[in-house]
């Protein structure tokens, strides 16, 4: 389900999809276009643990770390003009979800399997979520988060397209909306 925001105003814009997509790399481009601060909400909680996302998982597992997460969007959120990228897992908290989509431009950007796949090597370790699955079990992890990101006002496909060009055709969407 699309939710077409009415205007822009001086919402933030919240940035969605699976892990490794380029929430945080189209989130900084657009953030530096819109001339507005950029937050990536995981660099924000390993900022205040003191050590990676990886290591806040197996230290205080996913639980304090969702606790965590969703206190940062929640306060973020009510924040005007500001570019906010969340972890592939915050939709799956249906509060996070309902309070981005009625506070801010929630942005969903989507990559197929076929080139997510070809991430994969470059994001794993990095990923607590995916450590010990097969390729299987993350392609079933891949499409079921498929479901949570369906919720949103904007959706950017960005198979085969560089940052710029995601960049360029985020604004402009943006500025339509106004």
């Amino acid at each position: 389900m699309t939710n077409k925001p009415s205007s822009l105003n001086n919402k933030s814009i919240v940035f969605i999809g699976f892990m490794g997509v380029g929430k945080t790399t189209i989130g900084e481009a657009v953030a530096k276009k819109l001339n507005r601060d950029f937050i990536d909400i995981d660099q924000e909680i390993e900022k205040e643990f003191q050590i990676s996302t990886t290591e806040i998982f197996n230290i205080y597992g996913e639980k304090v770390f969702r606790e965590k997460e969703k206190a940062l969007i929640s306060e973020y959120c009510k924040c005007p003009e500001k570019i906010i990228s969340v972890g592939g897992g915050a939709f799956l908290q249906d509060e996070i979800k309902n309070l981005c989509l009625s506070e801010c431009i929630v942005i969903y950007l989507h990559l197929s399997w076929e080139a997510w796949k070809e991430r994969l090597d470059l994001i794993i370790d990095s990923r607590p979520v995916l450590k010990g699955r097969t390729l299987e079990e993350t392609e079933q992890l891949f499409y079921t988060r498929q479901n949570i990101y369906a919720s949103h006002h904007l959706k950017v496909e960005t198979d085969q397209l560089t940052v710029d060009e995601i960049t360029d055709r985020i604004v402009d969407l943006i500025q339509k909306t106004q």
